[in-house]
């Protein structure tokens, strides 16, 4: 942590990570300061330190470290705003830096940001590596007026925040440092269950076919008397080192079966609790034993209790793992594959199990209404599921465009914020009387026939939305790609029109994707802008269906779509059409 931040040479970007180093060539921390200070911006510059990577170095050798490297910066990067910086710096360490104004996402909030991308363990096969990390934050020109000033303003809070134990945020106070201190974590987890420190927060999961809420999912809390509010992903890796999972997982079953008795006292039956099981607890002996006396006595069903399984647990191929398994499901519970997809699962363990559900990840639905690769991973989950007689949900559902895919695509449950934050049960009832959640998007009261307009200029979109209204179509406009491939996910499209000429995509590069994402749909370029080859390259290759130019005659363009919605209605008929 010696090094000066402009010390690296030339090489700007990292072979391992494949980001910039700090200082050699790249994006300058120096200009950044610089042009924030002339937009009365602040900069908030982050020290990040992946916690225990030393260990993972010597225990599972560098090719490994190295890999978990390449993947924590793949996270790292996912995660930052757009207008935001990363560098890599020594070993284990990373610099991040923002600029912002009051009400924008500041320094904190974006360590929060970090921090939450790895709240799902890595997947190195064969492991699968739970990773936190610490962080110190400086703010330019509260706590430094210059690159290398704030650059070691970040590395004392981080030093500070380390003092408290690992996965923690700091941000610089000035204070002298302190030296080494004894952590003490094991004791004071220990105690926190005789001070009934830990807390159950519950998210809902709903009904994919109309919303209906089917349950709750049960999200650990830590109300840690020194440090507030905790998330698991700031503790539970430290939890299994000192062998305190099995012991907090079984609290967690207890906790959950008992709110769930308290509501069918309440008359609320139709209820059931979704719950993480913990590989540690799987594996104890009379884990199932524990959960049928614990069903017996709060006189619950075991239909009502629904376990989530990590992957990893199922990787292992152990006997007991599978009786286990086998027990519960004879309890009537509902066993369902946690995270699906991020602990390299193979295919023959996943017939093996009794299993019931499968849980999408957020990380492969985050882009799924606009990226072919997401989107064919997801369908691929799905059907893989529904042909494996599994029942599928998203977790991490945030849009409604989101929604719209996944419910075209079938998927069986939805959890995430568009429906509701975690909440704790006091919060509840409010969601638990509505019943039906977000009911608006599960209407059934589309139009037939809708037609989706795209093109960066205002006046066009409204003198075409004034053409085609007259023909009684559901109208939708859009002035970028985004917004498209938004609305394309929350609505049954038969009919594209795109300008060809847009600032982030070319017409004819966005209907290909379309082509992928939606192949029923009929594509259409309406352009001033002619290149030839271009036109008939996505024609051959079916990204259109026809180029149209702009100025265009009303009555030839209405001709034109009317037209695309009988050859439409044709090929959803069964009859060959080329588009």
């Amino acid at each position: 942590m010696n090094q000066r931040y402009d010390e690296y040479g030339s090489v700007p970007v990292d072979p391992v990570t494949g980001i910039y180093r700090l200082g050699a060539n790249g994006p300058s921390l120096a200009t950044a300061i610089a042009a924030a200070a002339a937009t009365r911006r602040k900069v908030s510059l982050l020290h990040i330190d992946v916690d225990m990577f030393g260990s993972i170095n010597s225990n599972m050798g560098e090719s490994v470290g190295d890999q978990v490297l390449a993947a924590v910066a793949q996270r790292l990067r996912n995660a930052m705003p757009q207008d935001a910086w990363l560098w890599r710096r020594g070993t284990d360490e990373f610099i991040a830096g923002i600029g912002h104004r009051e009400g924008e996402m500041d320094g904190e909030a974006l360590a929060e940001r970090l921090r939450d991308a790895f709240e799902v363990p890595l997947s190195i096969p064969p492991y699968t590596l739970p990773i936190t990390l610490s962080i110190g934050i400086a703010v330019f020109p509260d706590h430094a007026q210059n690159a290398a000033a704030l650059l070691a303003s970040a590395e004392h809070a981080l030093r500070d925040a380390k003092q408290t134990g690992l996965d923690n945020v700091g941000l610089y106070s000035g204070r002298p440092e302190r030296g080494p201190i004894n952590d003490g974590f094991a004791q004071r987890f220990a105690d926190a269950f005789d001070r009934d420190e830990f807390r159950l927060y519950y998210q809902p999961f709903v009904n994919g076919h109309d919303g209906s809420l089917a349950g709750f999912s049960a999200l650990l809390r830590w109300n840690s008397e020194s440090s507030g509010l905790l998330r698991p992903n700031r503790f539970l890796d430290i939890v299994e080192r000192v062998g305190l999972s099995a012991r907090l997982g079984a609290w967690v079953v207890e906790a959950a079966a008992q709110q769930l008795a308290r509501w069918r006292d309440e008359g609320i039956d139709y209820l059931s609790i979704s719950m993480h099981l913990p590989s540690t607890l799987l594996a104890q002996p009379d884990c199932r034993d524990r959960i049928g006396e614990l069903l017996h006595r709060l006189n619950l069903p075991g239909s009502s209790l629904e376990f989530e399984v990590p992957e990893n647990a199922l990787s292992l191929d152990a006997r007991h793992t599978y009786e286990t398994l086998v027990g519960l499901r004879e309890l009537g519970s509902t066993l369902t594959v946690q995270d699906f997809g991020l602990g390299g699962l193979s295919f023959a363990s996943l017939a093996q199990y009794p299993l019931d559900r499968l849980k999408i990840d957020r990380s492969f639905i985050r882009n799924v209404t606009s990226d072919t690769r997401s989107a064919a991973i997801v369908r691929g989950i799905i059907a893989m599921g529904h042909r494996l007689d599994m029942k599928v949900c998203a977790k991490g559902v945030e849009s409604e465009a989101e929604l719209g895919f996944l419910r075209r695509n079938h998927c069986d449950f939805f959890q995430g914020y568009i429906f509701s934050a975690p909440q704790p049960v006091e919060a509840l009832d409010a969601l638990i009387k509505k019943r039906f959640l977000l009911p608006e998007a599960f209407a059934q009261t589309r139009p037939e026939r809708t037609l989706l307009l795209l093109d960066d200029e205002e006046n066009v979109l409204r003198s075409l939305v004034r053409l085609f209204r007259r023909d009684g179509y559901q109208i939708l406009t859009a002035n970028s790609v985004r917004e498209a491939f938004d609305l394309l996910a929350s609505n049954r499209v038969q009919v594209i029109v795109s300008d060809q000429r847009m600032p982030d995509m070319s017409g004819t590069e966005f209907l290909g994707r379309v082509r992928d994402l939606y192949p029923d749909t009929v594509r259409m370029v309406l352009s001033g802008y002619t290149d030839l080859a271009t036109i008939t390259d996505a024609i051959n290759h079916g990204a259109i269906y026809r180029f149209l130019t702009k100025p265009w005659n009303d009555d030839e363009l209405r001709e034109h779509i009317r037209a695309a919605f009988r050859a439409h209605e044709r090929r959803a008929a069964g009859e060959e059409v080329g588009f």
